[in-house]
């Protein structure tokens, strides 16, 4: 009776050690498949064999799940367990290989190469890995929210800016519009010298006879000495002199005759009357000004040396309006570009606009990124290139606002147009870290910024059970 209790024991034990041998490099997961029974289906359901033959070291499924704790199958997997560590499947292949693949020696269960158990101390070193890790990303984040605030501040400022140009430019608008009414009528001249001779008649166009009347309103302006908007005989006689006898001093009827037999005319007269014999310069000159040149009838009729000084400067200073205006207005619509970027969802990328980071490579080139702006390359000779302009955020899988793309740069010889890819890492300092040259004028830059620091997700458990 006792012999027969051994013998069952002893069957007992044979088939535990059949088990083990059989359940060899399954996951939990997969054990439901390996359960014994009589027959073993493949898990591809290609093949239904003997239970006896799994891991016999022999392939018969197809897709190697009748040898997981072999190396029969060269298309088998090994499942490592590694408690403490990371679980992991190898290639069957390197079963009893005699190279140590997986942390807790488990894959070399029958070869003569002795294996350590080295998963607890991978594990420790692991999580001293990631705690290094999660301080280095708070201290990230921590400057990342600077970044913010210096980019709320940015972003009033750059507000603030807007808002006064604004006001700026509707202030010259005013001005401006003030200008060119006067101009439309008649107040003052264009400046550039002599006008040129009129040409025949009915052949004046709108412009021309604006400058006509300009110089009317100078010219009577400079002989209504006492600007009461009329030019009387004494004014006349004071300022003008005869041609035939030009030391003489015109009569009081000579001055009424210049004034259409009248002592006294207002400007529509004056165009009628005074202002075409002076643009004849047949009979009469507007005396020399004392301390000044001659200022005579010339072609096209008189320019006036102070009426035109007064209407150049005039005119001088309408230009200036204008290209005040002119750079408000480019300045507004910079500012309103600039406003309506993409600086991340909190603008922590907003900081970086502002500035410009170097690399050099291999003592040749020097690299430029000035982010939102332009990328550009320098060699050591002074030749530099433009690599590309600011163009999008380009998306990346699974973490946005990760890439910027630059693109229409200076086009390569025979070649594209040269354009950059950035891809923005975490860090604890902005950097411009590594720039490579995939492709013909195609380029990639990795910039370390804090910016880029986003709170971690939920990271999963590593194995800790010892």
């Amino acid at each position: 009776m006792r012999c027969c209790v051994v013998v069952v024991i002893a069957c007992a034990l044979s088939s535990l050690c059949v088990d083990a041998r059989k359940i060899r490099g399954i996951s939990l997961s997969y054990k439901r498949f390996y359960r014994e029974r009589k027959s073993f289906l493949c898990i591809d359901g290609s093949k239904m064999i003997p239970f006896e033959q799994v891991n016999d070291d022999y392939c018969d499924c197809e897709d190697g799940s009748d040898e997981p704790g072999t190396a029969a199958c060269p298309n088998g997997r090994f499942y490592c367990i590694n408690l403490g560590f990371h679980h992991q499947y190898i290639p069957s292949s390197r079963v009893n290989d005699g190279i140590c693949d997986c942390c807790d020696a488990s894959d070399e269960y029958n070869s003569h190469t002795r294996c350590l158990n080295t998963c607890r101390n991978l594990g420790q070193r692991e999580r001293a890995a990631v705690e290094d890790q999660m301080r280095a990303l708070d201290e990230g984040l921590r400057l990342r929210q600077q970044l913010i605030e210096e980019g709320v501040l940015l972003w009033r400022e750059k507000q603030g800016q807007l808002r006064e140009l604004q006001q700026v430019a509707e202030d010259l608008q005013v001005k401006l519009e003030e200008h060119r009414g006067r101009r439309r009528r008649g107040e003052y001249a264009e400046p550039g010298g002599p006008r040129a001779p009129p040409p025949p008649p009915g052949a004046q166009d709108d412009a021309e006879v604006r400058d006509q009347n300009t110089d009317a309103t100078s010219l009577f302006h400079l002989l209504d000495s006492d600007n009461d908007g009329s030019i009387t005989a004494d004014e006349v006689r004071a300022k003008v002199a005869s041609l035939q006898n030009a030391g003489r001093e015109l009569s009081e009827n000579e001055a009424r005759d210049l004034l259409g037999g009248v002592n006294q005319i207002d400007f529509p007269a004056f165009q009628d009357t005074l202002w075409h014999t002076l643009r004849r310069g047949d009979t009469a000159k507007i005396k020399e000004p004392r301390g000044g040149p001659e200022s005579l009838a010339e072609e096209g009729g008189p320019t006036i040396t102070a009426a035109q000084s007064a209407a150049e400067r005039a005119a001088e200073e309408l230009r200036k309006v204008e290209e005040a205006y002119e750079i408000a207005n480019t300045e507004i619509s910079d500012l309103k570009e600039k406003l309506n970027t993409d600086y991340g969802p909190e603008r922590e990328f907003l900081y970086l606009s502002t500035q410009c980071y170097q690399l050099r490579v291999y003592d040749e080139y020097t690299y430029t990124l000035c982010p939102f702006n332009q990328v550009s390359q320098t060699s050591d000779v002074g030749t530099e290139f433009l690599l590309g302009k600011w163009g999008e955020w380009a998306e990346s899988l699974g973490s946005e606002y990760s890439r910027m793309r630059y693109e229409s740069g200076e086009p390569c010889l025979h070649g594209p147009t040269r354009n950059t890819l950035v891809t923005l890492t975490c860090a604890l300092e902005t950097a411009l870290r590594s720039v490579r040259e995939p492709g013909r004028c195609q380029y990639i830059m990795d910039l370390d910024t804090p910016a880029a620091c986003r709170p971690a997700r939920k990271q999963k458990g590593i194995h800790s059970e010892l």
